[in-house]
């Protein structure tokens, strides 16, 4: 079961994921970094990628040894309007972070920027990173590989990564255009996510080898990681509802992820060593930032967009729906909900929290459970 759910304010969480990661090693100027992309994804409601993952996702990692608290950032190429960039496996929103601000330094300057990254670790939320575009000004786009988990069509091992393709667009309204989602019906964050509530996996999101459904939440992470079960891409399996098109997708932001950089790819990602232990994920991104000022201009692409939006939202309802949502829109009703209150963390994280807390030393934060 679930278990009770108690809110912690912003500032008290913001404050101790802070600590904690300077703790474990990461500099304070980085921490903030990787705390706020950790907490953005709580302040859209995407919980698979928010608070819950800080122990399980990156503090257990840099302990394993195979994700280094402090990140060396080296440029290995660059041109005006591209770089290359090797992260040497520190952490991934650090890098995310600054190869972003590269793209759109590089927009700004000369209409578009793209940065590829290799041996870089998990970044967060890949709306993060189109969001800060957006609030420059740009079109955002970014991209990551990730451990394999989904199958090819027609295939049952699994090969690539959830790989999120996500796009960031200013527009003139109070939020903007983010479609940030896996290549996958689901990904492996939301199935981990389940399985810390106690939920199931609904049937038709990740395929057996025997090329059944499975739906045990905590089986199923086990069974990805032997590579008894794969996900489905976008469609699902087969090529009945289009499953070759979220294959298609998948496999290209792998070969951007991977390509442009001489990165590593597929079952390389596997995290997993011969000898059955853990191994470093050296994941590729890819960040694009797009200046509208290069065409015909900011205001032209933010009115023309959200006309485009407003039309959408007010088009025909089926019948029992009251509402149309775009992209970005439901994330930032999250946050209009939660911004004076604050982060909801589940029994589970509660248990770890506390256990961070009394480890690291840190008795100055009280935390409502």
């Amino acid at each position: 079961m679930a278990g009770k759910t108690c809110i912690v304010d912003w500032k008290t969480i913001t404050e101790f994921v802070t600590e904690v990661f300077i703790k474990y090693g990461v500099p304070e100027e980085d921490a903030r970094i990787c705390t706020d992309v950790l907490l953005e994804a709580d302040r859209r409601g995407i919980e698979s990628h928010g608070v819950n993952r800080l122990k399980p996702i990156y503090l257990d990692r840099i302990k394993a040894g195979i994700q280094n608290p402090v990140t060396n950032f080296e440029i290995i190429k660059e041109g005006p309007t591209t770089a290359v960039v090797d992260g040497h496996l520190g952490m991934g929103q650090v890098i995310g972070y600054k190869a972003m601000k590269m793209a759109i330094e590089k927009a700004k300057s000369y209409g578009m920027g793209m940065v590829a990254v290799r041996n870089s670790t998990h970044y967060g939320i890949a709306g993060y990173y189109v969001t800060m575009a957006v609030n420059e000004g740009c079109i955002g786009i970014s991209g990551t590989n990730a451990r394999p988990s989904i199958a090819p069509t027609f295939g049952v091992d699994n090969m690539l990564g959830t790989n999120p393709l996500t796009f960031g667009f200013p527009t003139d309204e109070e939020f903007p255009f983010v479609l940030d989602c896996a290549t996958s019906i689901t990904q492996r964050g939301k199935i981990e996510y389940f399985a810390r509530i106690g939920k199931e996996t609904p049937a038709g999101m990740v395929i057996g080898r025997d090329g059944k459904p499975k739906t045990d939440s905590e089986q199923i992470l086990k069974d990805l990681s032997s590579g008894n079960a794969a996900l489905a891409p976008l469609g699902g399996i087969g090529e009945e509802l289009g499953g070759y098109k979220g294959y298609g997708y998948a496999t290209v932001v792998e070969i951007l992820s991977a390509a442009l950089q001489q990165g590593s790819y597929l079952q390389a990602l596997s995290g997993v060593a011969e000898d059955g232990g853990k191994k470093p994920m050296p994941l590729g991104h890819f960040f694009i930032a797009i200046d509208p000022e290069a065409f015909l201009g900011l205001d032209t692409f933010k009115k023309v967009t959200s006309n485009i939006l407003r039309d959408l939202r007010n088009s025909t309802k089926a019948p029992g729906h009251d509402r149309i949502y775009t992209a970005g829109e439901k994330e930032y009703l999250v946050w209009l909900e939660r911004k004076d209150s604050g982060v909801p963390i589940n029994e589970s994280v509660q248990r770890e929290l506390k256990q961070l807390r009394d480890e690291l030393g840190l008795d100055r934060f009280r935390f409502p459970f």
